[in-house]
C-alpha cells in the first residue's frame, strides 16, 4: 500500500488525540495505516522529523493568523496571532509538547519575514520585534502545557493570614485559564509599549 506523507501526518495526529504523545509509537501508527514500519521510514527518517511535521500541521490547521491583516496595529495583530496559536496548541492532546519539542526556526520563512517588517513598520525595532514574538511563543507554550498537564486548581485553606493571597487565588479561580493568558498577554504587550515611548 503506498502512503502519503500528508496521510501519516494526518493519522499520527488522530492518533495523538486517542492515545498521548507518550503512547505515539511508530509501530502504533504503521498498524493504524495498515504498512510496515520501514515504509514510514520512506517519509520521516526519524521521530523528530515526524514531530516537526506534526508541529506544522498543528499550526497550519489552526486559526492564528500569520500576517496582518489589513487595519491592523501592532498590538491587535500580536493579540490575535497569540489567541489563534493558543488555541491550535489546545486543539490537540499534547499540542504544547509537540511544539516545545519542535526544532527552532520560523516555520514559513515569509510569514516572519512579513511579520517583522509590519511590527518595525509600526514602530517596534527589530530586537524588540524579535524578542517581543519570543516571549509570546514561550508564554503561550508553557500556560497551554500547564492546562494539557491538567493544572492544578488554587488551592483554598491558605488561612486568614494571607488575605491577599487567598484573593489572588479566588481571582484566578474565577477567571480561569483563558482570563489568565488574556492578561498575560495583555501586559507582554503593555511592557512593549512602554519600550517605544523611551
Amino acid at each position: 500500500m503506498k502512503i502519503t506523507k500528508s496521510q501519516i501526518v494526518a493519522t499520527a495526529l488522530d492518533l495523538l488525540n486517542e492515545i498521548g504523545l507518550d503512547a505515539l509509537t511508530t509501530r502504533k501508527l504503521a498498524e493504524r495505516l495498515g504498512v510496515q514500519q520501514p515504509t514510514l521510514y520512506w517519509h520521516f527518517a526519524t521521530r523528530t522529523a515526524l514531530l516537526a511535521a506534526l508541529n506544522a500541521e498543528i499550526l497550519a490547521r489552526g486559526p492564528q493568523s500569520p500576517v496582518p491583516k489589513p487595519g491592523d496595529d501592532w498590538q491587535s495583530f500580536l493579540t490575535r496571532n497569540g489567541l489563534g496559536f493558543r488555541a491550535a496548541l489546545l486543539a490537540y492532546r499534547d499540542g504544547a509538547r509537540i511544539h516545545a519539542g519542535a526544532p527552532v526556526g520560523a516555520a514559513d520563512p515569509a510569514a516572519f519575514e512579513m511579520q517583522l517588517r509590519f511590527l518595525v513598520a509600526q514602530g517596534l525595532s527589530l530586537e524588540t520585534a524579535l524578542y517581543l514574538g519570543t516571549a509570546i511563543e514561550r508564554f503561550t507554550t508553557g500556560c497551554v502545557l500547564n492546562e494539557q498537564a491538567g493544572e492544578a486548581e488554587p488551592q483554598d485553606d491558605i488561612g486568614e493570614d494571607f488575605p491577599m493571597a487567598a484573593e489572588a487565588r479566588a481571582l484566578m479561580r474565577r477567571g480561569g485559564a483563558e482570563a489568565a493568558y488574556r492578561q498575560g498577554l495583555r501586559l507582554l504587550l503593555d511592557g512593549a509599549d512602554l519600550t517605544m515611548d523611551s
